[in-house]
């Protein structure tokens, strides 16, 4: 008596198609930002005063805040912008208290009134 071998069926494996990549936030652009560090410096190689962070920080603040006009309901970057809004206040606190001219002419030249 001779078996016979059953006829396996391959299993059909169906291709997905691979997802659309996600988009980035809005960020500040790298000529862009090269040329709000240079606004705010205070030497040649500075990036990380206060007076650059806070600059940083505005530029990206005032992106948010046109988000969120044409996005009212958009509640986590609302959180953010509050987050990077309370950033910005501890940083002039801080410059404030070290030196009020470094103050002075980073809220003039960016605008800010307190």
């Amino acid at each position: 008596m001779v078996k016979k071998k059953k006829a396996v069926k391959k299993k059909t494996v169906r291709k997905v198609k691979p997802a659309a990549k996600p988009k980035k936030k809005e960020e500040v652009l790298p000529l862009e930002k090269k040329k709000l560090v240079k606004l705010s410096a205070i030497h040649g190689t500075d990036t990380g005063s206060p007076e650059v962070q806070v600059t940083l920080l505005t530029k990206r603040i005032q992106q948010l805040a046109d988000h969120l006009k044409d996005h009212k309901k958009d509640l986590s970057s609302r959180r953010g912008l509050l987050g990077l809004v309370n950033k910005r206040r501890k940083l002039l606190m801080y410059l404030r208290k070290k030196d009020e001219k470094r103050y002075q002419s980073i809220t003039k030249k960016l605008g800010l009134s307190k």
